[in-house]
């Protein structure tokens, strides 16, 4: 919520998208202006995509004019990149400041594997990251800075406009682009609370999903909370050890930490976990770590979701094969752990799962 003396500075330091409806109905009061223009301005932005005030047909020209300020945009669509296989669309947006983001529109069809026709937004809610992943191009880069919870959203927007000019729809929204989602824990609810309101968006809570490296105080926040908010965890080794060396934060939060959190997210949601795993050649993708990952698995309801690899430019990891990635599978099977090899997608555009960094190039 917006404290009312920031309407004072409003218009040089918040934008449209980061109001929820009260703060809205808020500022028209200042504004002198009826209550009831706060939901027609709220429809107009999330059920007809509107971004500039002159397509609010319906407010007197007044009020349009009030508003204009409200809508600088807070990302600039500056450069993109199709697949070539025309499923997967990338995007560099510039932040108001000259930050830049990336964020990812994957099509999938009712002939591919799902069965089901698709259209999954990656957004990003950060730029760069302070998580310093080795294998992931963002965490290379370095943490810049938060996004705020508008800048969250008007990633969605933009692919949201775009798909209603395609007669199609947003289908999901993954929060795993650029940064982690749980070291920006309040600005991205704020975003997933704002999407979802049924008088707006209304973008179901099922239909997002949240990709943490593991920050033990957060998913215990997030349990606590009981949202329907589909959790992920990037785990990708089986001991400690092996973990630290691919993900930093493992100093601080051990597997058995993640894992008794996880426990405690399954006891108060009753909802399942997905535990990532990024299967790199010859490092974590053996029937014997899949059977270590098994064995710490046991009695959770989860699921592993494993993708070979992604290059990137700083790590000299290779991917794992078909035949290694499909033992793997097996091994977990086997020991009762369900398993998804994961589709491969955006690779030839640096669109896949750890490929972000903040600067598409042809």
């Amino acid at each position: 919520m917006v404290a009312p003396c920031m309407f004072l500075t409003y218009n040089i330091t918040m934008l449209i998208y980061d109001l929820d409806l009260s703060d809205l109905t808020q500022l028209l009061n200042e504004w002198n202006e009826p209550a009831y223009r706060a939901k027609q301005i709220w429809q107009g932005l999330y059920q007809h995509f509107y971004d500039t005030p002159e397509k609010f047909t319906s407010l007197p020209k007044s009020l349009r004019e009030k508003m204009d300020s409200l809508f600088d945009s807070p990302i600039k669509p500056k450069l993109y990149l199709d697949s070539s296989d025309g499923q997967t669309r990338k995007t560099l947006f510039e932040l108001r400041d000259g930050q830049v983001i990336e964020a990812v529109l994957m099509k999938y069809d009712p002939d591919t594997f799902t069965g089901r026709g698709r259209r999954t937004l990656c957004i990003s809610t950060q730029a760069g990251c302070a998580m310093g992943c080795v294998f992931c191009a963002t965490g290379q880069m370095g943490f810049k800075r938060h996004l705020s919870s508008g800048e969250i959203i008007a990633q969605v927007m933009y692919y949201a406009r775009m798909l209603k000019e395609q007669n199609e729809v947003v289908t999901n929204i993954v929060l795993m682009g650029m940064g982690e989602p749980f070291h920006n824990y309040n600005n991205t609810m704020e975003a997933i609370d704002r999407l979802n309101d049924p008088d707006g968006y209304k973008f179901g809570a099922r239909r997002f999903t949240i990709s943490t490296v593991g920050l033990v105080p957060m998913i215990r926040r997030f349990a606590d909370e009981k949202r329907q908010v589909n959790l992920a965890i990037s785990l990708h080794a089986a001991d400690d050890e092996s973990r630290v060396s691919m993900l930093p934060i493992n100093k601080k939060y051990k597997i058995d930490d993640v894992i008794e959190a996880c426990r405690y997210y399954i006891a108060q949601t009753g909802r399942r976990v997905t535990f990532e795993w990024a299967l790199i050649h010859g490092v974590n993708d053996t029937p014997e770590v899949a059977q270590k990952l098994a064995s710490r698995l046991k009695g959770l309801l989860c699921h592993v979701n494993a993708i070979p690899l992604n290059p990137t430019a700083g790590y000299e990891g290779h991917a794992t094969d078909r035949q290694r990635a499909a033992l793997f599978k097996k091994a977990l099977e086997q020991a009762g752990i369900p398993c998804t090899i994961r589709m491969k997608r955006g690779i030839d555009i640096q669109a896949g799962c750890g490929q972000l960094a903040g600067a598409v190039s042809s």
